[in-house]
């Protein structure tokens, strides 16, 4: 009968630490999901550089200076990718190695997603019709980008876990800006029909304030004190 007992009582614990062990997991999962299609577009475009496409005017710039687009697809990838993993709290908890391992590997991809995406738009040439707007906006969050990882990187040198999750959860999100910005765009396109540059300019950044705000949420949601025990 005791025996009986204890098994009962297993069942349920075991479903439970299932549905834990999924719910692990659906964060990464999503964020992978999220940065599918720009990646696509990124491995699209270092495909064409790669057979020598036919050049064009949106393309021209990119086969004259290759190796700053090069970069940014490559590093925005891992750090997309591997980025994703972090959030999994298992990788963290009790001064699990992969989580350090893979934040030596995230810190010099993110600088290179931030610093080549800064270059393009200093010294790429600008279309006729792109938008200042838009112009100013990648070098707010490009510049934001390298601040938050350079901030977090100093934050876990002075052991200051909470500060360090915080500022690394912003630079992701403005890394994964590109996969927000697909769908503001299927939104703008739903609303505007073909947005002008303007209109594009606002969809982009609307695509890195949303990220922006749900970092934020991620960052206030879990007590200050849980994050420093972690």
């Amino acid at each position: 009968m005791k025996a009986n007992v204890i098994k009962n009582n297993q069942v349920p614990a075991a479903r439970t630490t299932a549905r834990k062990s999924r719910g692990v997991w659906r964060l990464p999962a999503a964020l992978i999901l999220f940065s599918i299609i720009p990646l696509i577009f990124g491995v699209l475009r270092l495909n064409e550089l790669a057979s020598g496409a036919e050049i064009t005017p949106d393309n021209a710039r990119f086969f004259a200076s290759p190796t700053p687009v090069v970069l940014h697809i490559v590093s925005s990838g891992l750090y997309a990718l591997l980025g994703a993993f972090q959030f999994v709290s298992r990788f963290w908890q009790r001064g699990a190695k992969w989580h350090r391992w893979a934040g030596r590997l995230l810190v010099p991809c993110g600088l290179v997603v931030g610093f080549s995406g800064l270059w393009m738009t200093l010294f790429y040439p600008r279309p006729d019709d792109a938008s200042n707007l838009l112009y100013l906006f990648r070098l707010l969050f490009g510049s934001g980008m390298v601040l938050s990882i350079a901030l977090g990187f100093i934050a876990i040198l002075r052991r200051d876990i909470a500060q360090h999750r915080a500022w690394m959860v912003r630079a992701y999100a403005i890394g994964l800006g590109a996969g927000t910005q697909v769908l503001t765009g299927m939104v703008g396109a739903l609303i505007f029909g073909t947005p002008n540059e303007f209109e594009n300019a606002l969809l982009m950044g609307a695509g890195w304030v949303i990220n922006l705000a749900v970092a934020e949420w991620i960052i206030r949601r879990r007590p200050t004190r849980q994050t420093r025990t972690a």
